[in-house]
């Protein structure tokens, strides 16, 4: 089954959560009613009383939906790392509020690839759409998982800087498109 906006769900069991932009952990009770506003990179954003939540995908089950199976297949972790597979695994990053990813809506300032001695580091330095939101360390640690899913990336450091503000002008035409700021 497969999730849609807007869609009503009752949680089927007690479920793990984040407030959004608080990023403070929740325990969802089951039968809860909540509603979907976004499936996007792994991750669902539902409210809940007039609060936002962020559910992992691994708790997707919670809300009826089939858990995501990850491929078991081996990483590859020699030679050069695909700059396009790198920038692709960074436009899975979504930022929970907003249905745009972190890269169309400008919050990635830099991203460097080094060889190392056995690998590669992925170097990423990326700021958020404000700078006290809480959920900054979700998102960091969301660019670091996906990152170390690409083949021959051995180490990643995300680096969250506030200098220089971001503002909505760093954003793509096609974000602002798709968010009615044309």
């Amino acid at each position: 089954m497969t999730a849609h906006i807007g869609e009503m769900r009752n949680v089927l069991r007690d479920c793990d959560a984040l407030l959004i932009p608080v990023g403070t952990k929740v325990t969802i009770p089951e039968g809860s009613q909540v509603m979907i506003t976004q499936a996007l990179g792994g991750s669902y954003t539902v409210n809940i009383n007039g609060n936002l939540a962020r559910i992992d995908s691994k708790d997707a089950d919670a809300l009826g939906l089939e858990v995501e199976q990850q491929p078991e297949a081996p990483k590859k972790a020699e030679g050069p790392v695909d700059e396009g597979a790198v920038w692709m695994a960074l436009g899975t990053c979504y930022d929970p509020e907003i249905p745009v990813s972190i890269v169309e809506l400008g919050l990635i300032y830099h991203c460097d690839i080094k060889s190392l001695e056995h690998g590669n580091c992925v170097e990423v330095v990326m700021t958020l759409t404000a700078p006290g939101c809480g959920m900054g360390p979700i998102l960091v640690e969301d660019v670091r998982a996906k990152l170390l899913a690409v083949d021959n990336v051995t180490e990643v450091n995300v680096d969250l800087v506030f200098d220089p503000p971001w503002d909505r002008s760093m954003m793509s035409d096609e974000a602002k498109l798709q968010l009615g700021m044309f």
